[in-house]
């Protein structure tokens, strides 16, 4: 290490020009930055319905659409004059909003004697024994009004940009006394992204400031504890330049790469810093970077690696923005590393450094308890059982999420207009489908696919499977044959295609089984081609999730292994540093499933991001039991004194800094902060403790 301390710090200069240069590269990228709201891009993209679903609205010219629902005061109906007149009002104040393309209510568009567009003028003259003949002509009116009369649904068609349009509906004034509730995937994108954008702009400071206070706790040094930040924070910058200057787009997944690179990058520049102090008796800046590289230098090569293989672990998963969190995050932690290796060292040789451990509040505490627990076993073999004991009795009960709003919280408008859509009209994400129709069958294809349908809706949760089926028998043949050509168009888009009928499935109160249910009645029945929708493309996204869990965690586990085992050589040291990452994965995973925290998207790829990070505590330790090692009897305890405080620091750094999570209105991340305060206490705790356990007794031996 000598010849490379001589080259960074002979060479400082250059290397803190390179930084520089690079850094504000990246800041101009940042005026590139734009965000990718629709969260069910990746799962169109990523699954066998996905792809299904996009297929059909190519094919049909369908979006998806916005649902508003219109809510009556109590007492009032849109079976009445008043009402219907209140609707229509409602509706014409939608179509001209910039980005709408159609607006499908239970009032036809146009007279169907006259053809001329039906105005809320015209309904106030129609005779009140009319209003029902009115809505009876309407083949939606069972579908888009409730039985009570006080709700009616309205599907939004967006022409252009739909999220968008959801935020400018969002801002709507409907006509008084009307309420009214905005659902939809265009909407959950347009909440998404107000999100995002606040999200960056609050928890990163926030973690910065967080994981500064933990570090000064346990180093001692305001201006050290900064300094241990600055190749984390450099590199998240690094990552988000090279996002932006690639013309990549940031989404609820990929927003978390720079939470991750900063607090998890943070672990090297802790180390080196925290060795750089304690050589504060030496007054040669050559000297003091190459006695801390000597000690830590090799670690923080090892522990980049690791990390960086715990998100590369991400790779194989077939979820494109899962992959490309692992991917960046790897990156970022790399540039992390560099940082650490060589543009730390050279800033910090033209510091002047003074030793101020003494004022430290917990490290030298927490270092102390932690040599009394070592010289006994016990220790070790009472965390060792506690957690294999609470692994085996709750990992059996860890379940999937399939919820498609698992990122909102409780209580969230976004989740109670679901909700109220759900409890209402049965679902807020209706299903979507195609029956085949070969254009030689006519009539009696039709007729065919009417008592499909009616079988369909005898299954458990279906409320109603529309097509062009239901309306044929109300229509003349010229009409029929208008319809089937294109030439007339139903309020709920294109419905006919040249050898199918789009139907679209209205579900109930409906459950897993129920939904398995329809897919077998599909692909058991030839005249349906296809059955898609965001209900059965969550579910399959469930079982990616846990097929992302069990593949990156054995992945990771995997890469990290062969690292360790190139490494060090020696199978004994390999398999050691791998017992402490075991347990904490076995707590991690125990932990979900007591808490209650299903799988999803985020959560299931934890456990391999806890591989890379978790494993750092035990090179880094071992490192320094083998640095003290020739000393003599007590090399443990030297250890705990030289690598115990940044471990400790880092752990509760990484806990405390993910608490900022909490204040983000997104569900998941919360999720992320126990778990990851779970996962970082195990990690150290199991580190310190039970490696050694696997060591001589004559390596805790107090000397004089």
């Amino acid at each position: 290490m000598d010849r490379i301390a001589r080259i960074i710090v002979g060479h400082s200069r250059q290397i803190m020009a390179v930084t520089a240069l690079i850094s504000l590269i990246s800041m101009a990228m940042l005026f590139r930055m734009s965000f990718n709201a629709d969260v069910s891009s990746f799962a169109l993209e990523g699954t066998e319905g996905g792809v299904a679903l996009l297929e059909l609205q190519e094919k049909y010219d369908t979006a998806d659409p916005i649902n508003v629902i219109a809510t009556l005061p109590e007492g009032e109906t849109f079976r009445s004059k008043a009402g219907l007149a209140t609707l229509v009002s409602l509706r014409d104040q939608l179509v001209i909003v910039d980005g709408v393309a159609t607006v499908a209510t239970i009032v036809p568009d146009e007279h169907p004697i006259t053809g001329a567009p039906i105005t809320a003028e015209d309904i106030a003259t129609v005779p009140d024994q009319a209003i029902a003949a009115l809505l009876g002509e309407s083949p939606v009116t069972d579908l888009l009004l409730d039985e009570s009369g006080q709700n009616t649904l309205m599907l939004v068609i967006p022409a252009g940009d739909a999220t968008a349009l959801a935020r400018t509906l969002a801002d709507l004034e409907p006509p008084d006394g009307v309420e009214i509730t905005l659902s939809g995937n265009p909407v959950i994108f347009a909440s998404v992204l107000d999100i995002m954008s606040w999200f960056l702009l609050v928890i990163p400071p926030l973690e910065i400031a967080l994981l500064i206070g933990m570090f000064f706790l346990t180093i001692g040094d305001l201006r050290l504890s900064a300094l241990a930040l600055f190749p984390a924070g450099v590199g998240a910058l690094w990552t988000f330049g090279l996002i932006f200057g690639l013309g990549l787009e940031i989404d609820i997944v990929t927003l978390l790469v720079p939470i991750f690179v900063i607090v998890m990058g943070s672990a090297d520049g802790l180390h080196f810093v925290t060795h750089f102090q304690e050589t504060a008796s030496e007054t040669d800046s050559i000297g003091r970077v190459r006695s801390a590289l000597s000690e830590v230098g090799v670690p923080m090569i090892l522990t980049t690696i690791s990390t960086a293989a715990g998100f590369l672990s991400l790779l194989i998963t077939d979820v494109a923005p899962i992959r490309q969190l692992g991917l960046f995050a790897a990156v970022g932690i790399g540039f992390a590393g560099l940082i650490s290796f060589f543009s730390l060292p050279a800033l910090m040789s033209r510091l002047a450094v003074k030793d101020r451990t003494h004022k430290a509040i917990l490290g030298p505490r927490l270092t102390t308890g932690l040599k009394t627990l070592v010289h006994s076993r016990l220790p070790a073999i009472v965390l060792t059982g506690v957690i294999v004991a609470f692994a085996l009795i709750f990992i059996p009960r860890l379940d999937v999420d399939s919820d498609q709003l698992f990122f909102f919280k409780d209580g969230d408008p976004v989740r109670e207009a679901f909700e109220k859509t759900e409890e209402v009209f049965g679902g807020a994400t209706p299903l979507a489908g195609e029956f085949v129709l070969e254009p030689s069958e006519g009539l009696e294809g039709i007729a065919r696919i009417a008592g499909i349908s009616r079988e369909f809706e005898e299954l458990a949760g279906v409320r109603r499977v529309f097509s062009v089926a239901d309306v044929a028998a109300t229509l003349s043949p010229e009409e029929l044959m208008q319809l089937a050509s294109g030439g007339v168009t139903l309020p709920l888009g294109k419905m006919v295609s040249a050898d199918g009928l789009r139907f679209i499935l209205f579900p109930s109160d409906f459950t897993t089984d129920d939904l398995a249910g329809w897919v077998a009645f599909a692909e058991t029945t030839p005249e349906i081609r296809t059955l898609t929708g965001m209900p059965i493309i969550w579910d399959d996204i469930a079982r990616l999730v846990l097929r992302a869990q069990m593949t990156s965690i054995i992945v990771a586990f995997i890469l990290v292994a062969l690292m360790l085992a190139i490494a060090y050589r020696n199978l004994r040291d390999t398999l050691v540093a791998l017992v402490p990452i075991a347990l904490t994965i076995a707590a991690v995973l125990g932990f979900l499933a007591a808490s209650g925290i299903n799988l999803n998207l985020v959560t299931a790829v934890i456990s391999s991001i806890v591989i890379g990070v978790g494993i750092d505590y035990a090179i880094h330790f071992i490192a320094a039991i083998n640095h003290a090692r020739p000393d003599g009897d007590g090399y443990v305890l030297r250890a705990i004194d030289r690598a115990g405080r940044p471990i400790i620091a880092n752990a509760l750094g990484i806990a405390v800094a993910f608490t900022a999570l909490w204040l983000s209105p997104l569900k998941i991340h919360p999720q992320i902060s126990m778990v990851m305060w779970v996962a970082m206490i195990t990690g150290a705790l199991t580190a310190l403790l039970v490696i050694p356990a696997f060591l001589p007794r004559d390596s805790v031996k107090e000397t004089v």
